[in-house]
C-alpha cells in the first residue's frame, strides 16, 4: 500500500519509559506486528523525528494498514497522517489565487463580497449525490435563500431528512430507466461523478481529506457556503435528451442561480439541439449555465455545448502531481504518474520487464492489453507495458494484467497522446509515462537482453511548474458551426481534482473494484465546469444583479494566458503555445473577475441578430427562442458583442482581407475611468480599433468601438491569433482575436 509520514503520538506514562530507546520500541513493535503481512516487508521503516519536549512521540514512514495496526497498542495514545493543512485538497481555491498558505481569504475578496456564495443556489444536472458526506453538511450556515421554490423528492434510500441548509434540493428525471442495473431509483448517486461535480462546486470544508494519502489536507468546493440543488439526469445507460431538458425546466422553476452541466454529446445546429433550446431558457430566465467543453482533445474541432449562450468550460492542470517512477535495472529513473493505493513492489527488487504487444497472434490487441490478450506463461511474475488507447479504460488494463499474473503495468502513450498524463487510481502497481519517456522506454528494451525494472510512488509533489497547461484531453475549437465565436469560452483547474465520492461505489469503472473511500481524484472537463459554477456563483453573490452574459464576461476578460512560470499557457499534448483553440480568453482569475472594470453585455435580441446573421431562417430562430422575428439585412455573425473575436474569411483571389468588428462595453467600476487600447497583432494581420481611448464619466455608462482587422492571404487555411487589451492603470479587460482563412 502507497506509504506515506504518519506521527505517532505515545504515553509517557509507562515504566520503563520508552523514550530511552524508542527506535528499539519500535522495531520490536514492528517485529511483534510481523505475523500481519502490512509489516513482514517493513522492518526496516526508519523514524524520522523524535518528539520529547512539547509532543511525546515520533513521526515515520508508514502505509495506512500499518498506521491502523499501530494505533491498538497500548502505549500508543494517538496516530495523525502528516498533513499539508495550509493547502485546500482540491488545491483548486488555492491556485485559484482565492485563499492564501493559511486557507485566509483575500481581504475584500470574492470570498468576503460573496459570503462564499451564501445566498446563491448552483443546480447540479448529473448524476445524482451522496448525501451522508461531509461536503454536504449545513454546518455554519444561515437559512436556505427566499427565492427557492424546490424540494427533496423521496424514493429508494432518499428521505426528506437527507436535505439540510446545504443540500436543499433532489431531484430524479428517468424512473423508467432507474430499473435497468441501478442500485438506486432514487436521487442517490450510484455512479460517483454527481457527488464529484457538485461538491467541487460547493461543497463544504472537510478536513483530513485525501485518497489514500494522496492529496492531504482539506477539502473544499470553490464557494463553499453556496447551496446545492441536485438533479439526477444520468444512469448506468447514460443520459436522455428528455431527462435533462425536464432537469432544466424544473431547475429555473426551482429558483437556481446557476446550472452546472458536465455532460454533453455530438454538437448539432443550434434549432436542431433541444438541449441548447432549454439553455437558452434558463439564459432568459436570467439562470447562467456552465457546462464542459468535452474530453474530445487535444483534436481540432471537438469543442461540445457551443452555444453563444452558455459558458463553455475547458480544463487545465494545477501545480499538483503525484509522481511515480519507473525504476529501470540500468539505474535509468522513467517518471510517469499514477494513485496506486495499494501494495506497493518492494524497491529493492528487479521484476522482468515485457511488452504486451509480444504476447498473441493479434499483436496490435495484445499491445493494448485487451481482455483476453495476455497468456500468463508470458507475463506471470512481471510488470508488462501496455499502449494506452483502444475501446477500453486506463484501469481495466491493470486488471487485465493481474488476471494474467502479470505483478504492475507501465502504462504508454502513443502518438497523439504525446505528453499529456491522467493519474488513476489503479488497481496493481503502475506508472503511466509521456510519448518521449516512452521512447527511452523502447530504446532500453532493445538494448537489454534481459530487461528489468520496478515501480515507486513518489506520493504528492506541489509547486509543479508550468501551470496551468491546457489539458491534453479538453476539447478544442474551432467551433464547427460558427467561426465567429471562440470555443472553449475559458479553462479552469480539471486535472487530479479531488473531490466527495459515495460508498459502495469502486474508484474506477471496472465492476470488480470493491474500493470504498470518501473522496476520489479524477480529470476531465467534468472537473473544470463546476470550478467555473462555483466562481459564477461567488460573482453572483457579489453581484446580485448581474445578468449570466456580464459574469461570463467578467470571468473572461480577466483570464490570464501567462504560467506561474511566466510564459504563455502551454498544450499539454505537444508542450508547444497554445492557443485560443485550446484555452478561449484563458484561465480563470476569480479575483479580478470581481471587479473586472468593464463587461461586454448581451440579451437576447443580441442573440437573435447573431442566428439572424448566422442565416438561421426566421422559423428556425423562433424554434430556439418562441418569438417570431424579422431579421434585419446585413448583419454579421462576429459583431455579436462577445467577450472575443472571431473573424473567418474564405479564401478568394483577393490579396487582401478586410473586417470591421463592433463591440459596446459597459463601465462596472465606480468612478469615472479612462482606458486606452494595447494591440497584439496576429502574423500578418493588422488590427486597429476607433477610438483608441474610451473615457468613462460614470458607472453602468455604454461606450462603443469599431476594430478594423487587414490579413494578407495567407496562402493556406489556417488560424492566426492576437490579443486586444483595455487598460487603465488598474484593470486589464482582454479578449482574444481569432483570423481563419478557409
Amino acid at each position: 500500500s502507497h506509504s506515506q509520514k504518519y506521527i505517532i503520538r505515545v504515553r509517557n506514562d509507562l515504566k520503563p519509559s520508552i523514550f530511552s530507546d524508542v527506535e528499539h520500541w519500535y522495531r520490536s513493535t514492528l517485529r511483534s506486528l510481523s505475523s500481519s503481512l502490512e509489516f513482514q516487508r517493513f522492518e526496516e521503516t526508519d523514524i524520522v523525528h523524535v518528539y520529547k519536549t512539547v509532543f511525546h512521540g515520533f513521526s515515520a514512514e508508514l502505509t495506512p494498514q500499518q498506521a491502523k495496526l499501530i494505533k491498538t497498542r497500548q502505549e500508543v495514545l494517538a496516530v495523525y497522517p502528516n498533513r499539508l493543512l495550509q493547502l485546500h485538497t482540491t488545491h483548486s481555491p488555492q491556485f485559484l489565487g482565492l485563499i492564501n498558505d493559511n486557507n485566509i481569504p483575500n481581504p475584500n475578496g470574492l470570498i468576503e463580497e460573496s459570503d462564499y456564495g451564501s445566498n446563491v443556489i448552483i443546480g447540479v444536472l448529473d448524476t445524482g449525490v451522496w448525501p451522508e458526506r461531509g461536503s454536504y453538511s449545513d454546518n455554519g450556515l444561515d437559512s436556505i435563500p427566499s427565492h427557492w421554490k424546490g424540494e427533496c423528492v423521496e424514493d429508494h434510500n432518499f428521505t426528506k431528512s437527507h436535505c439540510n441548509k446545504k443540500l436543499i434540493g433532489a431531484r430524479f428525471f428517468g424512473r423508467e430507466w432507474s430499473k435497468n442495473g441501478t442500485p438506486y431509483s432514487s436521487v442517490r448517486d450510484s455512479d460517483g461523478h454527481g457527488t464529484h461535480t457538485s461538491s467541487t462546486a460547493a461543497g463544504s470544508k472537510v478536513i483530513n481529506a485525501s485518497l489514500f494519502g494522496f492529496a492531504p489536507g482539506i477539502a473544499s468546493g470553490i464557494a463553499r457556503k453556496a447551496r446545492i440543488a441536485v438533479y439526477k439526469i444520468c444512469w448506468s445507460y447514460g443520459c436522455f435528451t428528455e431527462d435533462v431538458i425536464a432537469a432544466y425546466d424544473k431547475a429555473v422553476e426551482d429558483g437556481v442561480d446557476i446550472i452546472s452541466f458536465s455532460a454533453g454529446g455530438n454538437v448539432r445546429l443550434y434549432h436542431a439541439d433541444p438541449i441548447a433550446i432549454a439553455q437558452f431558457g434558463a439564459m432568459e430566465n436570467n439562470v447562467l449555465v456552465s457546462a464542459s467543453a468535452g474530453n474530445g482533445g487535444p483534436y481540432a474541432a471537438s469543442v461540445g455545448n457551443i452555444p453563444p449562450w452558455i459558458t463553455t468550460v475547458g480544463a487545465g492542470t494545477i501545480d499538483r502531481r503525484f509522481p511515480s517512477d519507473l525504476t529501470l535495472a540500468d539505474g535509468t529513473v522513467l517518471t510517469g504518474e499514477s494513485l496506486y493505493g495499494g501494495q506497493a513492489l518492494p524497491q529493492k527488487t528487479l521484476f522482468p520487464l515485457f511488452y504486451a504487444k509480444n504476447t498473441s497472434a493479434n499483436s496490435t490487441k495484445g499491445a493494448l492489453c485487451m481482455p483476453g490478450s495476455l497468456e500468463p506463461k508470458l507475463v506471470t511474475g512481471k510488470i508488462v507495458i501496455c499502449e494506452r488507447g483502444g475501446s477500453i479504460p486506463r484501469t481495466k488494463k491493470g486488471e487485465v494484467v493481474k488476471n494474467a499474473s502479470g505483478v504492475g503495468m507501465v502504462l504508454v502513450n502513443m502518438g497523439d497522446m504525446g505528453e499529456s498524463l491522467v493519474a488513476d487510481a489503479h488497481i496493481i502497481p503502475t506508472v503511466a509515462i509521456t510519448v518521449s519517456t516512452a521512447k527511452k522506454l523502447f530504446s532500453y528494451l532493445a538494448s537489454s537482453k534481459d530487461p528489468h525494472a520496478t515501480i515507486v510512488s513518489r506520493g504528492t509533489k506541489l509547486n509543479i511548474k508550468p501551470a496551468p497547461v491546457v489539458a491534453g484531453f479538453s476539447s478544442r475549437g474551432p467551433n464547427l458551426y460558427s467561426k465567429s465565436i471562440i470555443k472553449p469560452d475559458l479553462i479552469a483547474p480539471g486535472v487530479d481534482i479531488l473531490a466527495a465520492w459515495p460508498d459502495g461505489v469502486g474508484l474506477t469503472s471496472i465492476p470488480s473494484d470493491k474500493r470504498n473511500t470518501e473522496f476520489n481524484i479524477l480529470s476531465g472537463t467534468s472537473m473544470s465546469c463546476p470550478h467555473i459554477s462555483g466562481v459564477a456563483a461567488m460573482l453572483k453573490g457579489a453581484h446580485p444583479d448581474w445578468s449570466p452574459s456580464r459574469i461570463k464576461s467578467a470571468m473572461m476578460t480577466t483570464s490570464y494566458i501567462v504560467d506561474n512560470a511566466g510564459k504563455h499557457i502551454l498544450d499539454e499534448a505537444t508542450y508547444n503555445i497554445s492557443t485560443p483553440w485550446d484555452y478561449g480568453s484563458g484561465h480563470v482569475d476569480p479575483e479580478k473577475a470581481l471587479d473586472p472594470g468593464l463587461v461586454y453585455d448581451l440579451s437576447v435580441t443580441d442573440y437573435i441578430d447573431y442566428l439572424c446573421a448566422l442565416g438561421y431562417s426566421e422559423k428556425k430562430i423562433a424554434t430556439i427562442t418562441r418569438k417570431m422575428v424579422s431579421c434585419k439585412k446585413g448583419l454579421k455573425a462576429w459583431d455579436i458583442n462577445y467577450p472575443s473575436i472571431a473573424v473567418g474569411f474564405n479564401q478568394t483571389d483577393a490579396l487582401k482581407y478586410e473586417a470591421t468588428v463592433t463591440r459596446t462595453a459597459t463601465h462596472v467600476s465606480k468612478d469615472a475611468s479612462t482606458y486606452t487600447v494595447k494591440i497584439d497583432n496576429p502574423p500578418d494581420v493588422l488590427v486597429t480599433v476607433e477610438p483608441s481611448k474610451l473615457e468613462f464619466s460614470q458607472k453602468e455608462q455604454k461606450l462603443s468601438y469599431v476594430v478594423k482587422i487587414s490579413a494578407k492571404k495567407f496562402g493556406y487555411p489556417t488560424s492566426v491569433f492576437g490579443r486586444l487589451t483595455w487598460e487603465n492603470g488598474k484593470h486589464f479587460v482582454g479578449m482574444p482575436i481569432a483570423v481563419t482563412q478557409s
